[in-house]
This record gives structure tokens, sequence and C-alpha cells, in this order.
């Protein structure tokens, strides 16, 4: 990273060097944008809040080149049991899919994954992070955001394109733009211990749905281990987290709790909320800022991940000019809708498995227990059907007249199989796609169902185009396959399947950079569907005419060995 003196005119300035600002502060170097990341503390916070995270975090992390170093700091496949007041499972989470690519489930520790994300930004020289550095206040200004910045004593000024507010749920940002932040502070609270050389061993989750005192045990990696109790009436932290309320804890999970190696413990209080808009012109705010939600379902974090895979790419595009800046206003339909439906999962989940009344308790335990004995509903549990997956019916997705997604898939997540390249090599789908555009089609070159205006504007905006076949016939295929289309094998059958599923909506997906499917059409609607979304993204390639039009830009970090297929 450049030293901070070099550095006061970027392209994106980030409020919040969290998870959520370190994540948008990749995926931008990883496409060559200028980047300042402002952290009001003088270092990463070194103690762990979130230890859950899911396959479509990861997902990211491997989009920004840094999943299979954070990987190696996880516990995969972490199954989570809800136990009844007798001890009995009422309720099991082990879901064995990996649609995505990677575990669904799977513990971590985060200053761990914190201090990953910050190391993997000095890969690019376009990024600063300025500790001890306090956003006093902003200003919109035509197309620029003038801060004024306080750190060592002194206030300098600096001026950014974009404005992202991660800073957390007192957000300095959100305040500024006068954005509510409604909903409510739940009452409950619960005292989180974290102990080294786990003294209880056993892998996985456990929450004991006890009224007395419900809490919840979890195994983190490298031999530590979470206990969350919960907290009652006027019980105060002091009194909780002192030597001897620690131990009295402890003692309903440990036969010596005094010999537990305790490494710290605190008092968190659940919140539900969420802001009325994600920003407001070229200022925008992400994660803790936008939403809090009870950590019931572990997506607080992993929400934060999906508002920074969101907005990331669209920043990128507009700076460069690939897109118009009006892009990015389709953050907020996008990501809004889907960081509520979680927030009422959470909340709902917390109503049912902690209550603190006995009767209520066993009313839940004998409902759940026969409810158990049914198979599809317990492989709705098991499988974590519940969980609301993004579906967007507005922003960057093509439409019909009704307004509706075209197309089943349209709007969702593409599947990630492993895929076969030329080579002989097997890999992530992702990686074969790089950090852009992805034309994927079964069966057949997609160029063949395009114009060459069209073929010039994805070549401009630098897509991959990818015709999808069997792995018997990589090597063998006789169908014309056009310069610039990579041929990849379906080394699982998996998208085979994915294909038959979708009828006749079409064998032809656009996949946008977050691997949302744009568009999913017949081979000769592909011309159409290409239009309408040039028409969506704006941008200085989107007139379709050679004059106007400019080459890419340079290869970025990303494309020189981050993941982007040779």
């Amino acid at each position: 990273m450049k030293p901070k003196a070099e550095l006061d005119v970027f392209d994106v300035a980030i409020v919040g060097a969290g998870p959520v600002g370190l994540t948008i502060a990749n995926y931008l170097g990883c496409m060559g944008i200028r980047t300042l990341v402002l952290e009001q503390r003088d270092t990463l916070i070194d103690y762990p809040r979130g230890v859950g995270m899911d396959d479509e975090c990861l997902r990211s992390f491997q989009a920004i080149g840094l999943a299979d170093a954070i990987a190696a700091h996880t516990i995969p496949g972490q199954k989570m049991r809800f136990l009844t007041m007798t001890g009995k499972t009422f309720a099991l989470i082990d879901p064995q899919t990996r649609e995505f690519g990677w575990p669904r489930r799977n513990s971590f520790i985060q200053p761990m994954i914190d201090e990953i994300l910050f190391d993997g930004l000095k890969r690019f020289d376009g990024v600063a992070v300025e500790f001890g550095a306090e956003l006093q206040s902003f200003e919109e200004e035509g197309e620029r955001i003038h801060l004024q910045v306080g750190s060592a004593g002194r206030t300098r000024r600096v001026s950014a394109r974009w404005l992202v507010g991660c800073d957390g749920g007192r957000s300095m940002v959100r305040k500024a733009l006068d954005i509510d932040f409604v909903g409510i502070t739940d009452a409950t609270r619960w005292v989180v211990i974290d102990l080294k050389n786990d003294p209880i061993g056993l892998p996985d989750s456990y929450l004991y749905c006890v009224p007395s005192r419900p809490y919840v045990s979890i195994a983190l990696p490298h031999g530590m281990r979470r206990l969350e109790f919960m907290v009652f009436g006027d019980e105060t932290e002091e009194e909780l987290c002192s030597p001897a309320g620690v131990q009295a804890l402890l003692a309903r999970a440990l036969p010596h709790p005094e010999r537990a190696d305790v490494m710290r413990s605190r008092v968190y209080t659940h919140n539900a909320r969420l802001a009325s808009h994600f920003g407001r012109g070229r200022v925008l705010i992400a994660g803790d800022a936008a939403h809090l939600m009870p950590v019931w379902q572990g997506q607080g974090y992993n929400s934060g991940i999906r508002d920074a895979t969101n907005l990331a790419w669209k920043l990128a595009l507009a700076v460069r000019g690939d897109a118009s800046p009006d892009i990015v206003q389709s953050y907020e339909p996008e990501r809004r809708e889907h960081a509520k439906a979680m927030i009422d999962l959470s909340v709902t989940a917390g109503r049912i498995f902690a209550p603190t009344n006995k009767a209520i308790a066993w009313l839940r335990d004998r409902v759940a227990l026969g409810l158990n004995t049914l198979p599809p509903v317990k492989r709705y549990f098991v499988q974590m059907r519940f969980k609301p997956m993004p579906r967007f019916v507005r922003g960057l997705v093509l439409t019909g007249a009704d307004g509706q997604p075209q197309g089943r898939a349209t709007g969702k997540l593409f599947p990630q199989p492993d895929v076969v390249t030329a080579d002989g090599g097997t890999r992530r789908l992702d990686d074969a796609i790089g950090l852009r555009f992805a034309i994927l089609s079964w069966g057949s070159d997609p160029q063949l169902h395009m114009t060459e205006e069209v073929r010039r504007y994805w070549a401009d905006m630098g897509a991959a185009l990818l015709a999808v076949v069997p792995t018997t016939q990589l090597y063998s295929f006789r169908g014309e396959i056009r310069p610039g289309t990579v041929l990849i094998g379906d080394a699982s059958g998996a998208l085979h399947d994915w294909f038959a599923g979708q009828e006749g909506d079409g064998s032809i997906v656009v996949v946008r950079p977050d691997r949302v499917v744009a568009s999913i059409v017949p081979p000769q609607r592909l011309e159409e569907a290409s239009r309408t979304l040039r028409a969506l993204i704006g941008g200085r390639f989107s007139a379709g005419e050679p004059a106007m039009r400019e080459r890419p830009s340079p290869p970025t970090n990303f494309d020189r060995g981050l993941g982007k297929a040779a």
C-alpha cells in the first residue's frame, strides 16, 4: 500500500475496517479502483464477534482470492443441534449440499479472518488503510464527496467519487444522511464466554433450550470454545463477567469450571433494526450500519458480506465508466428486502428456541419431537430450507411486462459445481470465470447467437464466454467454437441437471460478477436479452457504435492470478 501522504484523492472511500469494509476494499482492489479505508480505532478489533460463516460468504471470499486462506481457519460442515429440557435433540441443522461450492455451515474466529482480509489489501498499490482516522463530516458536491478526516491531532480533506459507511450499528454516515434505523432493541441479553483449550471437545454447535437459563455451546477452530448464556432481569455485566460470575455460568456446562482457560467474556444485547434506505446519492451504507439482527441464525456477519458482494462490483464498473452510475442504485432494492427477511427469521427463531416459560418450552418440545418424525419436515430443517435465499425481482435483472423476473432462475445465485478445463484440471466454476460478467451456454457456443455488435459489447465489458459440455465431449467436441469462447466440461453432471431443470426458460445464462443470474433465455433470445441488459447497465459501451468505443482496461491483479482462467 502506498504511503498515506500520496493518497488524498480516491475513487471510493470506505468508513470502517471491519469485515464488510475490508471485503469491499478487496473487491475494489481486484478491479483496479483507488480506495481509501478509514478506521477510527488504532487497530483491527481483536475480540471475536461473528462465529458462523455460510457458503455464500466463502464464495464471496473466493471471488477476491482469499477463500482458501480463510477456510484454513474454519470448521466446515458444522451441524447445530437444538436440545429439549431433558437433553433430547428436537431439531437438527445439517445441510449436506455444496450447491455454491462450499460447505453451508462453518464456524470461524473473526479476528483471524479480519487479519486475512486486511493482509489481502497489501496486494494492491491503489488501496490504503488509515487507522486512527475519524470521519468528522462529509459533503456531496457534483460527482465527488468531500470528507473531513481527523487523524493524529490534525484535520485533512479527502475527496472521493463514492463513500460507503461500514461503520457499525451506531453509524456516523447513516446518521449524517438522516436515515431512520427502525426496529427494536430486544430486552434479551447474552453473556459470551470464549475459552481456550476446549474443555468440552464435542464438535458442532448445541443450543440447550432450558428455560432456567438457555445457553449455546459452539466448537471453534484451533481448540477454542464459545459458550453463550442468556442474561436475566437486572443481572449486570460486572456481576456476570466477574471471575465468580463466569465460574457460576460455566458450571452449567462443565464439571470443573475453575479449570477452564477463559479468554474473555462480554455481554451483548440483541437488536433487530433495518435502515429505511441503504444510502442517498453517492453515499451508501452496508453491514451493521444498514441492518442489525439477533444471532440465532448466525446471519449478521453473512448479511454484511452479501452487501459487500452486491455493491462493490457495481461501484467498480461505475468508476471505470463501464456502467452508468445509476447501476449503484440497484443495491438497495436488491439487498434491503433480503436483509429484512433474515432479520424476521432471526427474531422468530429466538422466540421459538429460547423461551423462559417452562410451559411454553414443554409445548415446543412436544410439538417439535412430533414433527421430527415426519421425514419432509425433518428434511426441511436439516437441509436449512427455511433460510431465505436471495431472489432479486428488481434491479439489474431481466424482467417481463408484468415486472417479474423472466425465468425461474433469474435473480437467483447461479450454482458453483466443479468444471474441467482444457488442460485437464478440475476447478471451481467461479475460478474459471473470474470477477466479471459471464455468459454460459449448455452444449453450444453462446457467440453463435449474437450479432457482431453484441459480441463486441460483451468483449469490451470483459465478459467470460463459456460453452458447457459433458466431460466426454471436452476433447472431441465437433460443434463450432468461436475465438474467445472457452469450452469447459461438466465434471459431476451438476450443470446438466441444473439446465435440464430450467425446462422452457432457456439454456443460456448471463451471470453477473456477484454470480446472480441476470437473465436466462433460449439461444435465439440471447441477442434481445443482451441488448436489454446493455441498456440497464449503461456506461461507455452502451451506445453500440464502434467509433465511440474504447478498449478494455488492462488486466487487474485478479486477472494476474487470483482466479481467472488463462
